[in-house]
């Protein structure tokens, strides 16, 4: 059964490929992907135009998530964040090179680094929360509470 729904701009579009089950030719306006990197792009220049410190996002989920997990390893904090081996290890890098984090050896283990937050770093954090949330309103600021919710129910479910 075709299923139309509505682009950004409320024009009716027919059902995406899939659930036609027919060899409709791709169409990237009718794509998941194309619609959550543009929400991502949104929500990435929201975030560079209000927070103060100059922090990128994954620099941002890394000190909220360490400010919770303190002391944790890098490998940990990745996981944690959603980050590969290679990105959060960049990240870390960079947030040491500013002084926002500390990194320690594991005393159990030599392989593994432990972090915790410098007091700069936890000064960041108490600074941007306020921005940090007002990043997250601006972003959904064209959704009704009730989208907002189902949108991020919908986001956990296929995350």
């Amino acid at each position: 059964m075709d299923v139309p729904f509505k682009d950004k701009v409320g024009r009716k579009k027919a059902a995406a490929p899939e659930a036609r089950g027919d060899q409709a030719q791709y169409a990237l306006g009718e794509q998941i992907g194309f619609y959550l990197r543009q929400a991502n792009q949104r929500h990435v220049a929201i975030f560079a135009s209000l927070m103060a410190e100059k922090l990128t996002t994954t620099q941002w989920a890394a000190l909220v998530k360490l400010k919770d997990l303190q002391p944790c390893s890098q490998g940990n904090l990745g996981r944690e964040t959603a980050m590969d081996m290679a990105t959060i290890k960049g990240v870390v890098d960079r947030l040491v090179k500013r002084g926002l984090v500390h990194t320690a050896p594991d005393a159990t283990d030599a392989r593994r680094l432990v972090l915790t937050l410098t007091t700069e770093g936890e000064a960041t954090v108490a600074r941007n929360l306020s921005v940090a949330l007002q990043i997250s309103q601006e972003t959904l600021s064209t959704l009704t509470l009730a989208e907002r919710m189902m949108l991020m129910e919908l986001l956990q479910k296929i995350c």
